[in-house]
């Protein structure tokens, strides 16, 4: 209980400190609020995290944010945690806290976890929890005229896992024929403050900017960077957990997928995710060592090559019409995207937020 009051809940979500993570968290606290909309929710989240999108939820009643080096070890939590009430009717922590390779991968997680479970005195039967819930942040949507069209060229990895900037310009101006007067609005964060930011230049978003009709959106605040995504047709960008957030505010997502990580969150709204062909160019590898790069204006990940993004063209634009058009619903979205994910050898690399994915894999 939070004081004296019973029916309360915690979920203790201290991860890495992507935006996705907080992203997954929230869906979380949404989906017990969904299965018992008196509970009382409390979060913990990763104060590199986006904390304040939990704010925005009207169903979380606290929000508590942990600093913490996932890779020390040493560190001492019982100051951060003693600012917690101790007493919950139950205390709910992501999986990967008991993980054992993530424990050894993030001892600094490992030991937060740890003392935590010695701070908090959870009590109580398992809550029920409504799996699969579309989970909205409530960032509201403007009105615009014509096709508009949100671009985040790349996340906070390694430059070369994003493509190039001659890449991009292909993409933009196919997606320009497409749309002719098409608005594109690009986004991302340039500034260090602890939390992740985008790899990409200034000088490489300017150039970007200035080949199509633009809006520029970079480094705005996080919440006003979702409302004009909110306010596009569809988003355009590689994996990254910023277009998690972008499914959460209803926005399509057509991902150029490809690197370590396959998409893994679906949370009801449509998306459509350009596979590369793995053969050819290497990608999905997870925790394993990253496949040899190639060369494109210095070194590239094979699935964000110009060779990849040449070859898979028609497919990004024909994608984006799918979402731009409406002409793609999510239950569509899903049975194709695992149907092509199981057909590329990836059915054992597959995993989703509440296993939504499991309902359309083939027996």
């Amino acid at each position: 209980m939070i004081g004296d009051v019973p029916g309360s809940l915690l979920v203790n979500f201290v991860y890495c400190h992507p935006v996705g993570h907080a992203i997954e968290a929230l869906h979380r606290c949404h989906g017990y609020h969904r299965a018992d909309p008196d509970l009382r929710i409390g979060v913990v989240l990763n104060s590199a995290t986006p904390v304040e999108l939990a704010r925005l939820c009207p169903y979380i009643e606290q929000v508590h944010a942990i600093d913490v080096d996932v890779f020390d070890g040493s560190a001492d939590f019982a100051p951060q945690l003693a600012r917690i009430a101790r007493d919950w009717d139950r205390v709910v922590e992501d999986e990967r806290a008991s993980q054992s390779w993530q424990r050894t991968l993030f001892p600094g997680l490992a030991r937060y976890f740890d003392q935590a479970r010695k701070h908090f005195r959870p009590g109580g039967a398992r809550l029920p929890y409504a799996a699969g819930e579309a989970f909205r942040l409530p960032i509201p949507a403007a009105s615009h005229e014509g096709v508009r069209i949100a671009v985040l060229p790349g996340g906070s990895g390694p430059r070369r896992n994003y493509p190039s900037v001659r890449s991009w310009r292909l993409v933009l101006e196919a997606l320009a024929v497409r749309f002719p007067g098409a608005e594109f609005v690009f986004v991302g964060k340039l500034r260090e403050d602890g939390r992740t930011s985008t790899s990409f230049g200034r000088d490489e978003f300017d150039e970007l900017i200035g080949s199509v009709r633009s809006v520029d959106a970079v480094d705005r605040p996080l919440v006003a960077q979702l409302a004009e995504v909110a306010s596009s047709d569809v988003l355009v960008s590689p994996h990254s957990g910023f277009a998690m957030a972008g499914l959460a505010v209803g926005t399509p997502w057509l991902a150029i997928s490809g690197n370590r990580w396959p998409e893994y969150y679906f949370p009801g709204t449509p998306f459509y995710s350009v596979l590369p062909e793995v053969a050819r160019f290497p990608a999905f590898t997870l925790f394993a060592d990253d496949p040899e790069p190639v060369s494109d204006n210095g070194p590239r990940s094979p699935s964000m090559s110009f060779a990849r993004i040449s070859a898979d063209l028609a497919e990004i634009v024909d994608g984006a019409a799918r979402l731009v058009e409406r002409r793609w619903d999510f239950e569509t979205a899903m049975a194709d995207h695992v149907r092509r994910m199981v057909a590329s050898g990836m059915r054992n690399r597959m995993w989703s937020v509440d296993d939504v994915h499991v309902a359309y894999l083939p027996q």
